[in-house]
């Protein structure tokens, strides 16, 4: 075993990690803004809940965070909500800023 295989080892655990801790924190922001706007459609308890677990399962459809965003942005217009695309971009950005610090805590 050579140092340059060992580095090599290293370079592939880190980008494992790095993956990980980005699914994570993907799926923490996407319950979160699930939460944002299940509340602002006035979903209460579990309504609430299960709408955060859909918007969660919609990050699953294709690749990306665009289908999460037209299924919330669609969801909340469609409810009356009056919401533009930017704020709903705006705060995915700051969920994920949010989630990927508490994944690297390790909360």
């Amino acid at each position: 075993m050579t140092t340059y295989d060992d580095r090599e080892r290293g370079f592939e655990k880190k980008f494992a990690l790095d993956q990980e801790q980005e699914f994570k924190a993907a799926a923490r922001r996407n319950r979160a803004l699930g939460h944002w706007a299940g509340a602002l459609m006035g979903l209460q308890p579990p309504h609430s809940d299960d709408y955060a677990k859909a918007v969660v399962k919609s990050d699953l459809e294709l690749p990306g965070e665009e289908d999460v965003f037209r299924k919330v942005f669609e969801d909340l217009k469609g409810s009356g909500v009056a919401v533009t695309e930017g704020e709903v971009r705006m705060k995915m950005a700051e969920l994920l800023a949010q989630a990927r610090e508490s994944v690297r805590a390790g909360e």
